[in-house]
This record gives C-alpha cells, sequence and structure tokens, in this order.
C-alpha cells in the first residue's frame, strides 16, 4: 500500500467521524423512527441522543440507565409513547418459582417519563414492610393521597393476564418515579409491569366508554415528548424534503439534506444564507391552528405542544 492510499483513507475516517449522517434511517425492523427520534447520530433531537439502537439482530432497544429493553411499538401521534419489554420482569410462567430482577429507571436527561397507564405488580413481599391494603374509592380522585400504599385485592392482582388461577398473590402499587421501584424491591422479591392498551385500533374506536375502552397487556408504557420548532416544520416540507436533526458538536438544529445540512431547510440557499445570520429565539405554546398560522397552507397533525422556533 503505497503513501498516497494511506492519505487518502487518514482523510476518509475524518470525514466520516467529523460529520453527522445527512440521511436518516426511517425505520427499524417494522418500526418507523420518526422525529423526534433518530437512531443514526445527528439525527432526531439532541434530547433523544444515543436514546436507541438498532440493529438487524437484536431490532430496536431503548437505553436506559438500568439495561437495554427491545421496544415493542412506538406511537408518535395523537398520544405519544412507546412501550418496551422487560425479560426480568415476573411473568406467567414462573408462578411462584420467583427470579432476581432489576428495578426499571429512565434517563433522567431525556424527555422520557414513566406513563400513569402503568401498574406495577410485586409479588412476595416482606410482611410488615410494604403499607398492603386496598386503595379506597377516593384514590381515584386524590391519587396523590394513596401512592405509598400497595392493594392486594388490584383488579389486576385478582385478573393477572393470561394467566391461570392459581397465580402466586401480588399487591399493585403505582409509582411517582422509577426511584420508587428499586425502594420497593428492596422489600420485595419481584415485579411485573402491566399497561392499558387502547382498543381504539386506527382511530375507529370500539365504542366501549373508559375504561373498558382498554384492555391489559404486560409491559412498560413511556410518555415522551415532542419538541416541535419552526425550522423541523420547514425542514421537513414536502418541498424541502430534509430530516431533523442536529449539529453532533454543538448540538444546535441542522435541516439534514442530500446535498448537505443547512440551517433552515433544504432549499433556502443565496439570500437566504445572510438572513440566518441574524436569526432571534423565542418561545410560543400552542396547538396546531397556531403551527398553521407560522406555515400557511400546511396542516400538520401534533398534539398541544411548547415549541422553540427561530424567526428569520
Amino acid at each position: 500500500m503505497n503513501y498516497l492510499h494511506l492519505l487518502l483513507l487518514l482523510l476518509s475516517s475524518l470525514s466520516i467521524c467529523s460529520s453527522q449522517s445527512t440521511l436518516c434511517r426511517t425505520t427499524c425492523g417494522d418500526i418507523p423512527i420518526q422525529y423526534p427520534f433518530g437512531i443514526d447520530e445527528g439525527c432526531g433531537s439532541p434530547y433523544y441522543r444515543n436514546a436507541f439502537t438498532c440493529s438487524f439482530s437484536s431490532g430496536l432497544r431503548l437505553r436506559t440507565p438500568s439495561g437495554t429493553y427491545p421496544v415493542k411499538k412506538i406511537t408518535y401521534s395523537p398520544d405519544p409513547h412507546l412501550i418496551v419489554t422487560d425479560r426480568f420482569m415476573w411473568d406467567c410462567a414462573d408462578a411462584s418459582a420467583y427470579r432476581p430482577t432489576r428495578p426499571f429507571s429512565l434517563d433522567t436527561s431525556t424527555r422520557f417519563v414513566l406513563s400513569p397507564l402503568n401498574d406495577f405488580l410485586f409479588f412476595n413481599c416482606t410482611p410488615g414492610s410494604v403499607v398492603s391494603r386496598p386503595r379506597p374509592s377516593e384514590c381515584a380522585r386524590e391519587p396523590d393521597l394513596c401512592a405509598s400504599a400497595c392493594d392486594p385485592s388490584a383488579y389486576l392482582c385478582r385478573n393477572l393476564p393470561n394467566c391461570p388461577s392459581n397465580a402466586p398473590p401480588c399487591c399493585a402499587y403505582s409509582p411517582r418515579a422509577s426511584e420508587s421501584l428499586r425502594l420497593m424491591l428492596t422489600r420485595c422479591t419481584t415485579y411485573t409491569s402491566v399497561y392499558w392498551s387502547s382498543l381504539d385500533v386506527g382511530g375507529g374506536g370500539n365504542g366501549a366508554p373508559w375504561p373498558y375502552d382498554r384492555v391489559p397487556e404486560y409491559g412498560v408504557r413511556i410518555e415522551f415528548e415532542v419538541p416541535v420548532t419552526i425550522d423541523c416544520l420547514r425542514c421537513m416540507d414536502s418541498a424541502s424534503g430534509g430530516a431533523c436533526g442536529y449539529d453532533t458538536g454543538s448540538r444546535r438544529f441542522r435541516c439534514l439534506c442530500r446535498e448537505g445540512n443547512e440551517t433552515v431547510n433544504c432549499v433556502d440557499s443565496g439570500e437566504g444564507g445572510a438572513q440566518r445570520k441574524t436569526r432571534r429565539a423565542g418561545v410560543v405554546a400552542g396547538n396546531r391552528a397556531e403551527l398553521e398560522k407560522y406555515l400557511p397552507g400546511k396542516k400538520f397533525d401534533l398534539p398541544l405542544v411548547a415549541m422553540r422556533f427561530w424567526k428569520v
């Protein structure tokens, strides 16, 4: 191998390391990857940087301080959330043969939160170390007043999904944060998570009122924020055809285009480049009507959000 070849290889590797991808993958297996997420460096929102891994063998996995978890599905709108599974949690096949487990936790630097639609069921708790009592009816109206109680008479403990009638006893606990799970597992041997999955598949509904429009399923439901920016909306505009991303060094917004990265969108050039230097920041809270006011002629299917935008 001659010196010229070595130099070309070195320059190529430096170029790869110093820039981010201009094209972002939009799927991992059969799971769609949309803003604010990204599985390539520099794609999506920097709030979720390195939150996911994607491989042919393992599929899409969520990274957290407690480990990595297979992602079952992601819903982006109108109720942004994702579902993960944890093989260390108790399942029906375990019965009373309790396995060692680990408490689930989330990275507090991201915009992920545990959903209130999760029910955590604890097994084989040490008597006297856990406040075990039925939750009174007023807990539905004032859940914070009953947050410390683990309910042995909860519906799910009497009707464990897909389990035989001889399933071991448990108590249901609704933690305010993942720290509560760690504390409970110092007093109980194992636990599992059940979330309430909507039957409203495809938006058609099943005609049943709450709570009869949901069924329990094993897994952890995690809700997430969508940090919508005007720059990102312009970048994703059909005329622009870009993908929202960020500079991997400064974490500033970048519109990722096939021809290279831009600061606004993939069709701004020429005089627009000078205008970008005079941008000023602002913040607006609004719904899709207000988004359409800033970008007339466009329609957006977005939930109520807090948006940071740049005026040009």
